[in-house]
């Protein structure tokens, strides 16, 4: 585990050195700043898919996490949870990121490091599966998640699900890109 070297506290959020490129890449892809109508669709398929009030399409900046795709069961508004942005501390798909691997978690609350995450305390989440969108050039730009606020058994059924539904959304993204690098006059993936 790592901790400040300031205040000697647990740092429940790991440390992200690729940040920086991230957000020079999801800059270029123009994503992580703004609501997204199809990746709020793809959200709504997530948690269909997952059975989950929540879900979302999440971009990891340096200080932030911007939810360019969003959904929550009706009602479940209400709460305030998910907001489109949280800060870099809120929430798991960080670790996603930073892991560059799915993260699994039934039961938030009995794992520690993620048990005092402020999702907990704040909005009642209590499971959490989510999976990394890993772009063609090995960057990690943010990842697919559901979320509860229940205890879900997401089992390996649902691990292998939410890394399909991010396979299928990077699918998404290079198209996107190919799309804008053809419109420019240059060839796929070198723009």
């Amino acid at each position: 585990m790592t901790y400040y070297e300031s205040t000697g506290h647990l740092l429940l959020t790991p440390v992200d050195r690729e940040a920086p490129a991230r957000t020079v890449r999801l800059r270029e892809l123009g994503l992580g700043e703004r609501a997204d109508t199809e990746l709020d669709a793809f959200a709504r398929q997530v948690a269909d898919v997952l059975a989950a009030p929540y879900a979302g399409v999440n971009f990891v900046g340096e200080e932030r996490q911007f939810f360019a795709g969003l959904h929550h069961a009706p009602g479940a508004a209400a709460s305030g949870y998910p907001a489109r942005v949280l800060p870099r501390d809120h929430g798991y798909c960080p670790h996603v990121v930073v892991r560059r691997r799915a993260l699994v978690l039934e039961d938030v609350r009995d794992f520690a490091r993620f048990a005092g995450n402020a999702v907990v305390d704040e909005y009642g989440v209590r499971s959490y599966v989510g999976a990394p969108l890993t772009d063609r050039r090995g960057i990690v730009l943010g990842a697919v998640c559901a979320v509860d606020v229940e205890p879900r058994r997401w089992g390996l059924e649902g691990l292998a699900k939410v890394k399909t539904l991010a396979a299928e959304l990077v699918g998404i993204i290079h198209a996107r890109e190919d799309g804008r690098c053809a419109s420019a006059g240059l060839t796929p993936g070198s723009c």
